[in-house]
């Protein structure tokens, strides 16, 4: 992947700054232009980042900033499970961000393909002429999914549509997620991998592999791997 660049830190901490303030500086990139669009991920890497970020960038015009998600699970809001609760307790509720720039997936109706349609329609009337997103915030799992884009799923063929419905291996198994064509528009893709269980996704990935986190190349705008060395090494403690 000679387009990517990789970042190893030897701390969770000392990934969560560091990606933190890459973050910061590819909102900043957006905000040239008026206004900045990030979508968030969820699981447990992402929340050190999300708090870093609320510690020490709560100055950022949060009024010219909009929040989407990448994937979600279709539970409600309130659930310990929901994308959107995660990133509220660890982001959204410490800084002044307007509540009509917070735009989570909609997990209430009945049909996850309206769900999916509905924010599909939201981010096609909020693109313009312009990249949609200036950042998205990705994670892999250990069978080399990213967002909700698992191994043999409808979702990693799509190239049409920018949302869709997608079933995971574990429960909460209904999902939402954002497909290849709105990921690769990104004009910064950050993903956050720790632990020894991603070595061999991230190897996978990295070399593009057959796993759908390879698929991940965005033609226009920068590709970055932050990881921490057991990621790397294939060994806790290293």
């Amino acid at each position: 992947m000679s387009d990517a660049e990789l970042h190893v830190h030897g701390t969770a901490g000392e990934l969560s700054a560091a990606a933190g303030e890459a973050i910061v500086e590819s909102l900043h990139n957006g905000l040239v232009g008026g206004w900045a669009a990030i979508a968030l991920a969820g699981g447990r890497t992402p929340r050190g980042v999300y708090e870093y970020i609320a510690e020490q960038h709560a100055d950022l015009p949060w009024e010219r900033i909009h929040v989407y998600w990448g994937d979600e699970r279709y539970v409600p809001h309130s659930s310990p499970d929901s994308n959107y609760r995660m990133a509220r307790e660890t982001l959204l509720d410490l800084v002044p961000i307007p509540e009509l720039n917070v735009h989570p997936m909609p997990t209430n109706a009945p049909d996850p393909d309206d769900a999916a349609w509905a924010y599909e329609h939201l981010l096609r009337d909020a693109s313009g002429d312009r990249p949609m997103l200036d950042a998205i915030i990705l994670g892999i799992g250990a069978d080399g999914h990213t967002a909700s884009l698992f191994p043999g799923s409808p979702a990693v063929a799509e190239r049409d549509r920018w949302v869709v419905p997608s079933q995971a291996p574990d429960e909460p198994r209904r999902r939402l997620t954002l497909t290849l064509p709105i990921i690769n528009a990104a004009r910064a893709v950050h993903f956050l991998v720790t632990g020894a269980s991603k070595h061999e996704a991230l190897v996978c990935a990295l070399a593009g592999g057959d796993c759908p986190a390879a698929l991940v190349q965005p033609p226009d705008g920068t590709l970055t791997w932050w990881t921490d060395s057991a990621a790397i090494s294939g060994t806790e403690g290293n």
